[in-house]
């Protein structure tokens, strides 16, 4: 790859994810979230978007995003007796449409895969205990995750590309979340 190529990729990701750009915003809180507890998903203009509704009474760790109505769009769950830490994303009917899991091998930075049923599987790479990581696909890069944005302490924003499934890129975001911070 050029240099010139490399300015030109540079350039498209800018418009997209840049100041002004044409990416869905939300503004997420740092995980303050427990298993029973919720929390509302904002959009840019600080309206509510998505609710996480932690369910305490479960015998795995369970999350439920449900839209303004209450009717939940998709739920997180995790996964027992796999090799490594996963957690299921399941469709209001129940069917799952990804598995959020770390990559086997990560020596220098976290790692994160997710195989989706419907479309090319996710990366998830950066430093994800900073809040500050891509989820990319083979097509691109789906979604920032960034605390830059936000002066508040316990805040992060995720920019989403568009054309993009917005429920599902929140849905991951918040399964890497509570797979990377466990009971925090």
């Amino acid at each position: 790859m050029s240099m010139r190529d490399r300015r030109e990729k540079r350039q498209e990701k800018r418009e997209v994810f840049g100041r002004g750009g044409s990416a869905v915003r939300f503004r997420m809180r740092q995980k303050l979230l427990s298993i029973g507890d919720d929390y509302w998903i904002e959009d840019e203009a600080g309206g509510r978007f998505l609710r996480v509704d932690g369910k305490a009474v479960r015998l795995r760790d369970t999350l439920d995003l449900e839209d303004v109505h209450g009717t939940r769009v998709h739920r997180i769950q995790t996964r027992v007796l796999h090799i490594r830490d996963s957690m299921a994303v399941e469709d209001a009917d129940g069917e799952q449409v990804a598995l959020v899991h770390k990559a086997l091998v990560s020596p220098l930075r976290e790692r994160w895969k997710v195989d989706r049923t419907e479309g090319d599987d996710w990366s998830v790479h950066g430093s994800i205990a900073d809040h500050e990581y891509e989820i990319e696909s083979d097509s691109g890069t789906v979604a920032e995750v960034s605390k830059k944005w936000f002066r508040v302490r316990d805040t992060y924003g995720v920019e989403v590309a568009p054309g993009q499934d917005l429920a599902l890129v929140l849905a991951v975001t918040v399964a890497v979340d509570a797979m990377a911070h466990p009971g925090r």
